[in-house]
């Protein structure tokens, strides 16, 4: 049986505003063309289809795109959990619908995947239960039984997995429970079947990126990598958006990534999907395939400041990237300057001023701060923050009217609470 696992699609997602709408049907389309010339017989999807637990229609609407394309008439299995980010009644919504086309869709997790109805030439359930599934797909001569664990947070168990607060006891109540869970569906594998497992979770030592929401509360949702089933034979999880392997695991166990770069933490590294090929009893074979769909996402240093962004648009530098510059100057930029720098470049989505530090003789001087008055600390505090540009006098002036405002606030409050002592 030959797998396909991906993760973290966060349809619905921007960057700083910037619509992804485009990038986000063009990498279905590859995925969709991935399938085909790999011969995929199942994708397993990790979790996290939306950005919000209330998406668009716009995304909704790609979603049922893709699983229909993916499912290609009900002739390859499809499975997908939920992830922090996705409602489950709505992930699940069409359930009915879909298990007739060889899609199950698990929103919580003491769900319950039942057996569906066989069609010709249809993949369909043989059998199922609380978060677990047995799957037929046409053309192979051996099913795939699957834990299916969509994320499993405290709230969405239902249960309270610990007696007292504290993160030790919180993270062992944690890790006790889903130990549970993937040891009840460790019984259902068999040794003539291929034995897979498919959640959405945090694990230990897991490289994270900015643009993750965390679902653990400190250490607490953070597992243990020996929780899994120790029969499973390849092990797919989505949450972190870079591409990687989990050690420490009983089975090989991977993060697939999500398929564009949503934060420019992670900048630098490829995206891609993992394909996996598996027979029963035998070891997986697994291999990472690239994915070129979605803009880069790429960081300007520009130290030779305004003109040196110039040259490099006008050089074609990054035409379809998006943008994060950080820009040296040595005074603030006026409007029509800024309003410039926007033009230029389309995928500019944020623009950073770094001030360079000015010298002058009297910057050279130690100066013991506490001893200064009030007026001149904050003129060299503007001057420290716009590239030397002194401020108006009316500006100081407004400045030290607010501060003794503040003060004469803080001292009535001082006397208040001593007359009340």
């Amino acid at each position: 049986m030959r797998i396909l696992h991906t993760a973290d699609w966060h349809f619905g997602k921007t960057i700083e505003g910037r619509d992804r709408h485009r990038e986000q049907v063009a990498f279905v389309e590859e995925l969709a063309g991935i399938c085909a010339d790999e011969r995929i017989d199942l994708v397993l999807v990790a979790g996290d289809v939306f950005q919000s637990p209330n998406p668009s229609a716009a995304a909704e609407e790609l979603f049922y795109y893709a699983v229909d394309k993916l499912a290609d008439h009900g002739r390859r299995g499809v499975v997908i959990v939920a992830g922090n980010h996705d409602n489950p009644d709505r992930l699940c919504a069409a359930s009915p619908l879909a298990g007739r086309l060889g899609i199950t869709l698990a929103g919580l997790p003491k769900e319950e995947l039942g057996p569906t109805s066989p069609g010709p030439g249809k993949v369909y359930r043989v059998n199922g239960g609380q978060a677990w599934l047995e799957l037929a797909v046409p053309g192979i001569d051996h099913t795939a039984v699957i834990a299916a664990l969509p994320y499993p947070s405290e709230g969405r168990l239902k249960e309270l997995l610990a007696a007292s607060l504290e993160e030790s006891d919180l993270r062992q109540g944690y890790n006790n429970r889903l130990a549970g869970l993937f040891s009840a569906i460790n019984a259902r594998y068999r040794p003539a079947s291929v034995n897979l497992a498919i959640s959405h979770l945090y694990v230990r030592g897991g490289i994270e990126s900015e643009s993750e929401h965390q679902i653990q509360v400190g250490g607490a949702y953070a597992v243990d990598p020996l929780v899994f089933p120790a029969a499973a034979q390849y092990i797919a999880l989505g949450h972190l958006h870079r591409p990687q392997y989990v050690g420490g695991t009983p089975a090989p166990c991977r993060y697939a990534g999500s398929p564009l770069a949503y934060s420019f933490s992670e900048t630098g590294y490829a995206k891609s999907v993992t394909i996996v090929d598996v027979r029963p009893g035998l070891a997986a074979q697994i291999r990472e395939l690239p994915l070129s769909a979605g803009r880069p996402l790429v960081r300007w240093r520009a130290t030779g400041g305004l003109a040196q962004v110039r040259a490099w648009v006008d050089a074609g530098r990054d035409k379809e990237a998006w943008i994060e510059v950080e820009l040296e100057i040595t005074q603030a930029l006026a409007l029509d300057e800024i309003q410039q720098l926007r033009a230029m470049h389309q995928g500019f989505v944020t623009i950073r001023p770094v001030f360079q530090a000015v010298e002058d003789n009297q910057s050279k001087v130690p100066a013991r701060l506490n001893s200064m008055p009030l007026n001149e600390l904050f003129i060299r505090f503007y001057e420290q923050q716009n590239g030397g540009l002194k401020p108006e006098a009316r500006l100081v002036e407004l400045f030290l009217e607010l501060s003794q405002s503040i003060l004469a606030e803080e001292e009535q409050s001082d006397c208040g609470g001593e007359a009340v002592l």
